[in-house]
């Protein structure tokens, strides 16, 4: 009555959880996880049509996204277009400064046409005492008046950015500007959106 059971005995009940766990479920029983919307279960199908299961091809895809965000962004760059220009450009901050700095004449503008003129001065300095000693007065004086110019802008860019915008976050605008005033206009990216004398 108390003995263990051989394993013939257990066997058959072995067999009948095999056959029960085979049987299908009874519809009416619950599932165990509530039933999802119907606008959760489209976007889930549409997730698994358009991922794809191919390393390859998820490569190809993200190479064609990021092409086709840099040809936006090189348009943007080139019509000022807000919304895909690169995060340095983007703000009211930084398109005021933009817009400050391309309606002024700054010296810095023409620094490397002057650079070169005095370049090709000092190589005919070599044979000529006079004309490197000019070429050296260009350099000296071709940068003292960049820092003068810089300054200004500097002290006008930091009084008119704390008159329009005193609650907008400023930091890296005026270095912003004095950077955009080392490139010659035409070069500029964004591209000028005013003209000279045009104030912003």
């Amino acid at each position: 009555m108390f003995r263990s059971r051989s394993k013939d005995e257990k066997a058959p009940t072995d067999k009948v959880t095999a056959d029960l766990s085979k049987q299908p479920r009874d519809p009416e029983a619950p599932k165990g996880r509530p039933t999802p919307k119907r606008s959760e279960a489209q976007a889930q199908r549409r997730r698994a049509a358009t991922v794809p299961t191919d390393r390859k091809e998820a490569s190809k895809r993200q190479r064609e996204a990021r092409r086709s965000d840099l040809a936006r962004q090189r348009e943007a760059l080139a019509s000022g277009d807000e919304r895909y220009l690169p995060a340095r450009d983007k703000g009211p901050v930084r398109r005021f400064v933009r817009d400050f700095v391309d309606s002024r004449f700054a010296i810095a503008e023409f620094f490397l046409p002057m650079a070169v003129v005095i370049l090709v001065l000092s190589l005919f300095g070599n044979a000529n005492r006079s004309l490197q000693n000019i070429s050296l007065l260009l350099w000296l004086g071709v940068i003292v008046l960049i820092v003068i110019d810089s300054v200004g802008i500097w002290i006008r860019l930091r009084k008119q950015l704390a008159v329009r915008f005193p609650d907008e976050p400023k930091r890296g605008a005026i270095a912003y500007g004095l950077m955009r005033t080392l490139q010659m206009r035409r070069l500029r990216l964004p591209k000028p959106q005013v003209k000279r004398g045009e104030r912003p």
